[in-house]
């Protein structure tokens, strides 16, 4: 049987979770004081998955816009977090650029889209 700590990002509150798993089998989740955490920690210790977070170049802005922020969709698995950020930052789009426009359709090949985070005129 192996034990494993975390604390919790699904909140504020940064509950220290203990993971219980045979096996790679979650038999028990304690610590967490809301629902989140206990998907939170089942997730984490067997398919851990992040949002990516970044920016991309834009060119002709008439708000003298540089970069644009940007989000994955949805979140990625944790072993394509660096494929996805290599694929960004070879990324320039042309103003103007909405909230929700798409920057990057199956990034890195994860069936997950890039979206802007901000409009940039």
């Amino acid at each position: 049987m192996e034990k494993r700590h975390l604390t919790c990002i699904r909140c504020p509150m940064g509950c220290q979770i203990e993971v219980t798993l045979d096996g790679g089998e979650v038999l028990s989740v304690q610590g967490n004081s809301c629902p989140r955490g206990e998907l939170y920690a089942r997730k984490e210790v067997t398919a851990p998955t992040r949002t990516v977070t970044s920016t991309v170049r834009v060119t002709g802005s008439t708000d003298a816009s540089r970069t644009v922020s940007c989000k994955t969709a949805e979140d990625v698995p944790k072993e394509k977090v660096l494929d996805v950020v290599r694929e960004l930052a070879g990324v320039t789009v042309s103003a103007p650029v909405r909230i929700g426009d798409v920057i990057v359709a199956n990034a890195a090949g994860t069936g997950v889209n890039v979206v802007a985070t901000k409009t940039v005129s």
